[in-house]
């Protein structure tokens, strides 16, 4: 073969490799983008709420418009914002038998705070007693029928539970017959305090039990508010135990977007002005539903940005896939 017929050939096997490394290019990239496009999203619903510095006027404050979720630090899109003053709300009422006698001056308080709910709001009234949850009421929108189960609190040993988060994981099971995508939140009255594996295992840190609670109530949207009230012979005095029951209520709260109310480290004069904060904090509460592109298991952390610059935003710091 002559030089210019060689120069044809190896002229012509390079533009044939040169075709087949651009096809197999233009092929893993459409591989790529199907792969992409197949991968498993799914929606995330949580409970968020604008908490003002100022608490006058909370109920006035425009609807914040730009806000950016973040999970593991990766942007997410939202889906959909439900909440406002008057949008139901799905409410679980727990308190702890075994609380102090004076408890029983709260429960007009507490029963004013149910009727007064949103219109079409879903109420549930629960006891945590030693070994279960007394369901008073369950699940309904009738609120005065809900406020008419509560009853006063019996203040005794016997009756308290060693653990109260226990309770709390069962009643949050309740919320899996509930509509998804809407507001949820438990109201709880308990000491906070978990002794069910003696003292050195009652901080906030080390109760199993209320790392479980605390999961739960990330996984199902709801968030905690709760109030301290001491128990007959639970803490029995000791400022540590008291301390750990309080501490425990905090991390529970905090961790699920809600927030845990304090007098001291005694019983509360009143549970009037918490009940008003957790009313104002309920109206400035929406369900946001976002999608999740994250489908590795374990623990995924949640953070809120926005333009707010005189409060806060609560929300859970995140969830277990």
């Amino acid at each position: 073969m002559t030089k210019a017929g060689l120069k044809r050939v190896a002229a012509l096997a390079s533009a044939v490799l040169l075709m087949f490394a651009t096809s197999a290019g233009v092929a893993a990239s459409a591989q790529q983008r199907s792969n992409d496009a197949r991968r498993p999203v799914r929606s995330v619903t949580i409970p968020v709420t604008v908490r003002l510095k100022q608490t006058r006027g909370q109920r006035e404050v425009q609807p914040i418009e730009v806000l950016q979720v973040l999970e593991d630090g990766v942007p997410q899109e939202v889906l959909s914002r439900r909440g406002g003053v008057n949008v139901p709300l799905t409410l679980a009422v727990l308190i702890q038998d075994g609380v102090v006698a004076s408890t029983a001056n709260e429960i007009k308080g507490l029963a004013t705070f149910i009727r007064q709910l949103p219109p079409n709001s879903r109420v549930m009234i629960g006891y945590l007693r030693s070994g279960s949850v007394q369901v008073r009421q369950r699940f309904t929108t009738d609120l005065d029928r809900a406020a008419r189960a509560l009853r006063i609190p019996i203040s005794a040993a016997t009756s308290a539970p060693f653990n109260p988060y226990v309770q709390v994981v069962e009643a949050l099971r309740r919320f899996e017959s509930q509509p998804t995508g809407s507001r949820r939140a438990i109201l709880l009255v308990s000491d906070g305090l978990d002794i069910s594996r003696g003292a050195d295992s009652a901080s906030p840190s080390q109760s199993i039990d209320l790392q479980r609670a605390i999961t739960d109530a990330q996984r199902r949207g709801v968030a905690v508010y709760s109030i301290y009230a001491p128990s007959s012979g639970g803490a029995n005095g000791s400022s540590i135990l008291t301390s750990f029951g309080q501490g425990s209520l905090q991390r529970l709260s905090s961790e699920t977007g809600g927030r845990a109310f304090f007098q001291g480290t005694s019983a509360a004069v009143s549970f009037d002005p918490f009940l008003r904060e957790v009313d104002t904090l309920l109206s400035r509460q929406f369900a946001l539903t976002y999608l999740s592109t994250n489908t590795a298991n374990g623990f995924h952390r949640i953070r809120i940005v926005s333009e707010l610059a005189d409060g806060e935003i609560l929300h859970p710091t995140g969830y277990v896939r």
